[in-house]
């Protein structure tokens, strides 16, 4: 198995996601905003911040799999955008569990700017299988 636990996700692979540290109650990552990552204006791509979050929920709803359960599924996922990460600088993101059941887990992820100020406020709903 690989060190990055993102890079079991091809996806997250591709983006670049890195996972930095991750148990049942927390899972932090890190994510340099490359510019194929990036609107026309230099700045995170929408989709790229939900991916990001979505990767990171996904590892902690793993994470907290009953007995039994083979897996997980996003069925849904909210973003507040609430401003810019420019090119170049690199966004830290900590998911942590609003709710750990036997069919559905849901995460509350924030990703922030260097300068510690908020990016975007994410919360996935995934379902067990």
């Amino acid at each position: 198995m690989t060190d990055n636990l993102a890079d079991t996700m091809p996806f997250s692979k591709l983006m670049g996601v890195e996972v930095t540290s991750a148990d049942k109650d927390l899972v932090v990552g890190k994510l340099v905003v490359r510019p194929d990552l990036c609107t026309a204006w230099g700045t995170l791509h929408g989709g790229a911040i939900m991916a990001f979050a979505d990767a990171l929920g996904t590892i902690g709803s793993f994470m907290n799999l009953p007995d039994g359960a083979n897996g997980t599924t996003t069925i849904e996922s909210k973003t507040n955008f609430i401003r810019a990460a420019k090119e170049g600088i690199t966004v830290t993101a900590e998911a942590t569990p609003v709710s750990t059941g036997r069919r559905v887990s849901v995460w509350q992820t924030s990703l922030k700017r260097p300068d510690g100020k908020l990016i975007a406020l994410v919360t996935q709903t995934q379902m067990v299988l």
